[in-house]
């Protein structure tokens, strides 16, 4: 028996809750999974899972055995990638999901500078503004726009993206421009709708202007859950957009987007990187981390709140 292969196994069974799907995530069979981990227990002596034919739950035992692992594996990791003199860069897989506008417009064309920092990494990127079962699905980070409903992840805030209102030509053409932001909530306009992952309903945004603060949530014909898709739909002239400005800039460059209530102020949307708290901050994710909060910075630096 491979001890550090059979100590992965039991902590992605932990982690996934399945012997399958562990298995998937490590590119085993589930056969060498069931055997590596029996054979950590008989070696141990001591069961460190329960199991049933729907699903598997750690023991007494296996929850203290599993947090000494982590730190254990953790510290081989760290012991790989940080010995004096050691030529080796951080490798290995990462597992990331981040939204598919941010993904396509900023994440992806940078990848090439990271590439040639970190050649031995390999990215695994999923692109969605779904909400991601971390442990389940064996994701390392995800990043995030809004605030953070699930308090038990470690978050960094790693920007603040400014936002803005547009709509298309043929839209304005069709149905005039709207004066006031109010305009939105009545039978003449519609607006696209984003379904937000948490909640599956569109949500109101926030406006200010001269001491005058109002929360516009519009009226929608089409409502769509990923980025890309919502962008489209307002180029299609379906209806306003809140935008964030990385996403407006080079289609307002070209005509295809009107900004609209250019003397009203929308509060910026957080954007955060997160983990589960029991991921070990690995060298491969630690630079990853690091990398993301410096190509933010260019596109979208954190407010300072005390300078607002």
């Amino acid at each position: 028996m491979d001890r550090f292969d059979a100590m992965q196994a039991f902590v992605r069974v932990v982690e996934a809750g399945s012997f399958t799907k562990a298995a998937e995530t490590l590119h085993m069979s589930k056969t060498t999974v069931t055997q590596l981990v029996q054979q950590l227990e008989a070696r141990l002596r001591v069961r460190l899972l329960n199991r049933t034919t729907r699903k598997v739950n750690v023991t007494a035992d296996g929850a203290a055995y599993y947090e000494r692992v982590i730190r254990l594996l953790a510290d081989m990791d760290d012991a790989e990638t940080s010995l004096a003199g050691a030529q080796t860069l951080p490798r290995g897989r990462l597992r990331v999901d981040v939204p598919s506008p941010l993904a396509a417009m900023i994440l992806v064309p940078a990848l090439p500078a990271f590439y040639a920092r970190y050649p031995d990494i390999q990215i695994d990127l999923g692109v969605s503004d779904r909400i991601v079962d971390m442990l389940d699905e064996n994701v390392d980070c995800v990043v995030r726009g809004g605030e953070l409903v699930d308090q038990s992840l470690v978050a960094r805030r790693i920007g603040d993206l400014a936002l803005g209102i547009f709509a298309a030509p043929g839209y304005l053409a069709r149905h005039g421009p709207p004066d006031h932001p109010q305009a939105l909530e009545d039978s003449l306009h519609r607006v696209v709708g984003f379904l937000w992952a948490r909640t599956r309903k569109p949500m109101p945004y926030a406006m200010h202007r001269r001491g005058e603060r109002l929360q516009v949530k519009g009226r929608y014909a089409l409502a769509v859950d990923d980025g890309n898709a919502y962008l489209a739909a307002g180029l299609a002239g379906l209806g306003v957009l809140w935008l964030p400005r990385y996403m407006s800039r080079p289609y307002e460059a070209q005509g295809q987007l009107v900004p609209l209530f250019e003397d009203w102020r929308i509060d910026p949307m957080p954007l955060y990187l997160a983990y589960p708290p029991n991921r070990h901050l690995s060298a491969k994710l630690r630079v990853f981390i690091e990398w993301v909060a410096e190509l933010m910075a260019l596109h979208a630096p954190v407010i300072n709140r005390h300078d607002s």
